[in-house]
């Protein structure tokens, strides 16, 4: 779909009219709105150059659209500039979440997803931005206004735009960054066809700072700015449809759904704050439940309970791998001392399960039950 191009436009309109996009931005919730242009060059480079180099694994959509995710006026014709947003979605304090990575026994989630499904609540306030630059070109007598809006819907080079934009920097992790708030948010697009003025780009503030390759549980930084996803446990747990590599299991931890260790212990981060939407807020107790409790779920409750959550697409076989390997790493920490009452449920849960589920999880079970 091609955005038409507007007619004439004069610089102290489209001043006024980024300026006020900014504010109706904020209005709507987002806590930082930028504008930039849509020259990629050296963003397309770094990412075909690890395209080439396999390190996105069976991301094969990564490389799917050629040129048109480095290329904004590619996907969508008349493209000029790209309005990008922020949304912060932190919902309780580090603190809690590391001590939680010491408790075996327990999930550790992604952050991002404990609440609802941020897709749907982040595309819907940038229609209602997109709305409302609509009325105002309107009323403004500006021909053709054009936009699409984009929440990870399409190939979009959401974090090298976003920088552009000045929301933040890549950082080593290649992870948006901000100097005020950190990493924890998500991003969302707006393409258009008016050419707002830009904003500056953000300047990187990562020093020589490791901490983020340096906690990797799995080493998956390659380098400096550079994450081979094939050994990255956000991948493994989400991305990964199949059988999690055996020299990674017990790496992971407690983790089920994603990591966040490269957030967690980024200086940064000591300054962001606690997000203040509701829906970003844990549901079912997921920032704070037993293993054996979601190993325990029936299918139905899977779909039940985490109805509108990011979690659910990843598919029940999926879920009862992941915490399968969680199981059988709670189970080796227990290891050195006496069989308890906890290692014995473990094994149980474990046992109920192997020879009624696939054969993915059977696996998976067998390796927990060696632990």
């Amino acid at each position: 779909m091609q955005i038409p191009s507007p007619s004439h436009l004069s610089s102290s309109q489209l001043l006024a009219l980024a300026e006020d996009i900014k504010h109706w931005g904020i209005k709507l919730g987002f806590q930082h709105v930028g504008v930039s242009d849509i020259e990629l060059s050296k963003a397309e480079e770094i990412l075909f150059d690890w395209l080439k180099q396999g390190y996105h694994g069976d991301m094969d959509w990564m490389a799917k659209h050629g040129t048109k995710r480095s290329r904004p006026e590619e996907l969508i014709p008349g493209t000029v500039r790209v309005i990008s947003v922020r949304l912060d979605y932190l919902p309780e304090s580090m603190q809690v979440c590391t001590e939680l990575l010491k408790q075996p026994t327990k999930a550790y989630i992604s952050r991002y997803a404990l609440g609802r499904d941020y897709h749907k609540l982040m595309r819907k306030r940038l229609q209602q931005l997109a709305d409302k630059i609509l009325t105002t070109t309107d009323n403004l007598n500006i021909d053709n206004p054009g936009f699409r809006v984009f929440v990870d819907s399409a190939p979009v080079l959401e974090k090298a735009i976003a920088e552009k934009a000045g929301l933040g920097w890549i950082g080593k992790h290649t992870n948006l960054l901000q100097k005020q708030t950190g990493s924890w948010f998500f991003l969302g697009e707006l393409y258009i066809n008016l050419p707002l003025p830009v904003d500056a780009p953000a300047e990187n503030h990562c020093g020589t700072c490791t901490n983020c390759l340096d906690v990797c549980p799995t080493k998956a930084f390659i380098a400096p700015y550079k994450l081979d996803a094939r050994k990255c446990i956000s991948y493994l747990t989400i991305e990964n449809k199949g059988a999690i590599p055996v020299e990674l299991r017990s790496q992971m931890g407690n983790r089920i759904y994603g990591c966040d260790d490269c957030q967690l212990f980024c200086p940064w981060n000591r300054f962001a704050e606690q997000t203040v939407e509701q829906d970003f807020n844990p549901r079912h107790n997921l920032n704070d439940v037993e293993l054996l409790k979601l190993f325990n779920w029936s299918e139905q409750e899977f779909l039940n309970n985490l109805q509108g959550s990011a979690i659910r697409r990843i598919g029940y076989d999926a879920w009862l791998r992941n915490i399968a390997v969680a199981l059988g790493n709670a189970l080796a920490t227990q290891s050195t001392q006496p069989e308890n009452p906890v290692d014995r449920e473990i094994r149980s849960a474990l046992l109920a399960r192997l020879n009624s589920e696939s054969a993915l999880v059977r696996e998976h079970i067998q390796w927990a039950l060696k632990q």
